[in-house]
C-alpha cells in the first residue's frame, strides 16, 4: 500500500500528471482503451477494476449490477432506480451530469472561462454566429466527470432538442491540470453541441459534451450513430425528439466534461460555485422567466 500511495503521490505531481495524460499517442491510446475496455474476461474485468480503484474514487455501490461484463459494462453502467431525485421546481434547470463545478460565470465579449487566466471564444466551441450571439450576456457552467463518478447524462428540463453538431477534434486531458496549459482545450477536443429547446419558457440551452483520452466515444439515445473518432458524418444532425426533465440523454465510455449554456435571465442557484459537487437531479440554473403551467411539477428520481 505504501508504493500504491508513493505512486499516486507521484502522478499528482502537476509536471507529470500532465506528461503522462497529454505528451503520449493520445488518440492512438484512446483507440487501444476503447478496445480494451470491450474485452469480457472476468479476470480481466476483476483485475482492472481494483487497479482503478487505488487511483480514483469509483462509485459502485449505487450501480444497478453488482457485477459487470467488461470495462465499458461498468464505466456506462446504470444507477439503481431513484438513486437521483429531479428537483421539482419548474424554474430550476437541473444538473445534467454528476460532477465538480470548475470555471462558471457570465459571458463577456462573446468569450468564457475554462480555466482561470485561460478564457476562449465562444466562436471557436460553438462555431455558429447566432448561437454565439444568443448567448452573448448569458451564463456558462463547466461540468468535469471524474472518472470514478456515474458517466451518464440526463435532460436539464422538459426540453425537445432540436439539432446535434458533431465536432471531431483531439483528445487532450480534460482535468484542471491540463486546462491550466493547454489553450482553447474545449475548443480542439471532440464534441457534440446539442441544442435543447425548453417546452416552459422557449429558450435555448446548449449542452456541449466534451469527450477526452481514453473517452472519445458519446452515446445521444435520440440518434441511431456512436459519435466517435472514426464517425465521418453528416456533421450537422437535426432532430425532434422531446425529452422530460431528468430523461437519459446519453453517456460517455469514460469521464469528461459538459459545458452548459443558458440566455441572459437565467443565474446560478446557491449550491453552484466553483469546486462544489453536484449530482443529477441538483439545482444548477434557475429562471425569473414565466413557467407555463403545462409543464409537469411532478417529483422525479432516476
Amino acid at each position: 500500500m505504501n508504493l500504491i500511495r508513493a505512486i499516486s503521490n507521484i502522478l499528482q505531481q502537476e509536471d507529470i500528471n500532465f506528461l503522462l495524460c497529454n505528451r503520449i499517442p493520445r488518440l492512438w491510446m484512446t483507440r487501444f482503451f476503447g478496445w480494451y475496455s470491450q474485452i469480457e474476461r472476468r479476470w480481466v474485468v476483476r483485475a482492472s477494476i481494483a487497479l482503478w480503484r487505488m487511483f480514483a474514487a469509483l462509485e459502485l455501490h449505487e450501480a444497478k449490477k453488482s457485477r459487470f461484463d467488461s470495462l465499458h459494462d461498468c464505466f456506462t453502467r446504470e444507477l439503481k432506480d431513484g438513486a437521483r431525485p429531479i428537483h421539482p421546481d419548474e424554474r430550476v434547470l437541473t444538473s445534467p451530469c454528476d460532477a465538480i463545478v470548475g470555471a462558471i460565470g457570465r459571458v463577456e465579449e462573446q468569450s468564457v472561462l475554462q480555466a482561470k487566466g485561460f478564457p476562449y471564444r465562444l466562436m471557436d466551441l460553438l462555431g455558429d454566429t447566432k448561437l454565439v450571439d444568443y448567448y452573448a450576456h448569458g451564463s456558462y457552467a463547466t461540468l468535469r466527470l471524474t472518472s470514478g463518478m456515474y458517466h451518464r447524462f440526463h435532460a436539464p428540463h422538459d426540453c425537445r432538442v432540436e439539432q446535434v453538431n458533431y465536432v471531431s477534434g483531439d483528445t487532450w486531458n480534460v482535468n484542471p491540470i491540463a486546462l491550466k496549459r493547454v489553450e482553447n482545450l474545449f475548443c480542439r477536443n471532440e464534441r457534440a453541441i446539442i441544442r435543447c429547446r425548453l417546452e416552459s419558457t422557449s429558450d435555448l440551452i446548449t449542452l456541449v459534451p466534451v469527450a477526452a483520452i481514453l473517452v472519445a466515444s458519446i452515446r445521444l439515445h435520440f440518434l441511431d450513430v456512436l459519435l466517435h473518432l472514426k464517425y465521418r458524418g453528416p456533421n450537422v444532425i437535426e432532430c425532434d425528439h422531446s425529452l422530460y426533465k431528468g430523461e437519459e440523454m446519453g453517456w460517455f465510455q469514460h469521464g469528461s466534461t459538459i459545458l452548459v449554456f443558458a440566455p441572459e435571465g437565467f443565474s446560478f442557484c446557491s449550491n453552484i460555485h466553483e469546486g462544489s459537487i453536484v449530482r443529477v437531479g441538483q439545482p444548477l440554473l434557475t429562471t425569473s422567466a414565466h413557467v407555463s403551467a403545462a409543464t409537469s411539477s411532478d417529483v422525479r428520481a432516476v
